[in-house]
C-alpha cells in the first residue's frame, strides 16, 4: 500500500513541483492531491500536468468546517505538506493529524519566522540583518506560523555581495534538493 501525501500551496508551487517530480514513479509513495486557496495559483496547472487532483477551498470551508479533514481522511492521507501555503492551519487539521503536518521556510528558524514572514521578506530581513549565513527549515506545525519542532535545516554561506535574488536563488536550491527527501525519510517512520 503507497503511503499517500497531500500538498497545500498558494502560489507558484515550485517546491510542490519538486515533490511531484520526486514520488513520479515510486512504489512506496504517491501525491494523491493538491489543495490550494487560491484558484489562480499555478501550483494547480502544474498538479493537472502530473494528472494529480486538485481541490481548491476558501476561508470559510478551512475554518468554519470540517471539508477539508474529512476529505484528507477519505483519501487516506499519511502526511500532509505546506509548500508555500501562507493560512495558519486550524486546530481541527492539526488533531486529525498530528505530528504528520510539515512546512518548508526559507529561513534558519527560529530567525526570520512568524506571521508575514514568506517568500521575499525573508530574504530581505536576511541582507537587512547582515547575516552571514541563511539556509532552509523543515519543520513539524503548530498552532503558531514557523514554531514547530525543526526536522531538517540545511545552511549556505552570504557572501558580501550578494544580492535579493542570488540568496533567493540558493536558498530555493536547497528547498528543491532537500524537501522530498525530508519528506521521503519522514514516511518510512510511518510504518
Amino acid at each position: 500500500m503507497k503511503k499517500r501525501i497531500a500538498i497545500f500551496a498558494s502560489g507558484s508551487g515550485s517546491n510542490a513541483q519538486k515533490i511531484m517530480e520526486h514520488f513520479k514513479y515510486s512504489n512506496e509513495v504517491e501525491v494523491a492531491l493538491i489543495l490550494s486557496n487560491n484558484p489562480d495559483a499555478y501550483v494547480l496547472q502544474r498538479a493537472d500536468n502530473f494528472e494529480i487532483p486538485s481541490h481548491v477551498f476558501d476561508r470559510h470551508d478551512f475554518y468554519q468546517t470540517t471539508d477539508i479533514v474529512e476529505l484528507l481522511k477519505k483519501l487516506d492521507i499519511n502526511l500532509v505538506v505546506l509548500a508555500g501555503f501562507l493560512w495558519l492551519i486550524p486546530q481541527s487539521l492539526l488533531q486529525a493529524f498530528p505530528n504528520k503536518i510539515i512546512n518548508i521556510h526559507p529561513a534558519l528558524l527560529p530567525k526570520h519566522g512568524g506571521k508575514g514572514m514568506y517568500g521575499d521578506r525573508v530574504h530581505q530581513a536576511v541582507l537587512n540583518a547582515g547575516d552571514i549565513e541563511h539556509g532552509i527549515t523543515i519543520h513539524f506545525v503548530n498552532e503558531n506560523f514557523d514554531e514547530g519542532e525543526v526536522i531538517y535545516q540545511a545552511r549556505f554561506r552570504v557572501e558580501p555581495d550578494d544580492t535579493l535574488e542570488i540568496i533567493k536563488f540558493n536558498g530555493q536550491q536547497l528547498e528543491h534538493l532537500h524537501y522530498p527527501k525530508v519528506i521521503e525519510n519522514l514516511l518510512k517512520k510511518y510504518d
